[in-house]
């Protein structure tokens, strides 16, 4: 068995002895424990939340006083009393209200593991992805509060330079990140940002 394979056979394993709804939730683990950026008490926004795996790590992180909000085309059925759930697409109109009148206030976190339904073409499949990031950048300046985190899904390739470059011009901290969870072979690279400015705000190099 190659090691991206076993790797991806432990991850699942864990997930099921775990009770996690998928392998990708030892993603997130990973990277807040390197970054610490969903802390108790917080508002957490996923999109992209099928199966439900972020939603249940961010369950345990936020404790009872805070709050995760999922959403995603597919339905997400989870029992954790402190999250929520919207069946919504992101570009529907109406994402912003809906999620604002769930949330009562801006999140303290934005998470998008957002994938496109995948052709098989990657130049594609590349472009569709990073469109997906970048609209939950523009969700973002409606509900992420001044000096929120953030973590994004961003397919690598020839568009990873422009998403980098717009993070960076977003938050005052933006940096690649890619979970040891995640197989070596894999094309899928994340982004850790902290310190929210919004989208106009002018680039800095950290």
């Amino acid at each position: 068995m190659r090691l991206d394979e076993a790797k991806k056979d432990l991850y699942r394993r864990l997930a099921k002895e775990q009770g996690y709804k998928s392998r990708a939730a030892f993603k997130l683990i990973e990277a807040n424990e390197k970054y610490r950026f969903i802390k108790n008490g917080d508002l957490v926004i996923d999109f992209g939340s099928a199966p439900g795996g972020w939603l249940q790590v961010c369950s345990g992180l936020i404790g009872a006083r805070g709050l995760a909000v999922g959403v995603d085309l597919a339905a997400v059925h989870l029992k954790e009393k402190n999250v929520k759930t919207l069946t919504l697409n992101v570009h529907d109109p109406s994402v912003v209200d809906s999620l604002l009148a769930v949330t009562g206030r801006k999140a303290d976190v934005v998470l998008s593991d957002l994938s496109p339904t995948l052709t098989g073409v990657w130049e594609l499949d590349h472009t569709r992805q990073v469109d997906l990031t970048f609209r939950v950048l523009d969700l973002s300046e409606m509900l992420l509060r001044k000096g929120g985190n953030a973590f994004f899904k961003a397919f690598d390739g020839e568009r990873s330079l422009e998403v980098r470059a717009r993070l960076r011009s977003s938050f005052a901290f933006a940096r690649p990140y890619k979970p040891p969870a995640s197989r070596r072979a894999s094309s899928e690279l994340y982004f850790y940002c902290e310190g929210w400015r919004g989208s106009g705000a002018p680039e800095t190099t950290p």
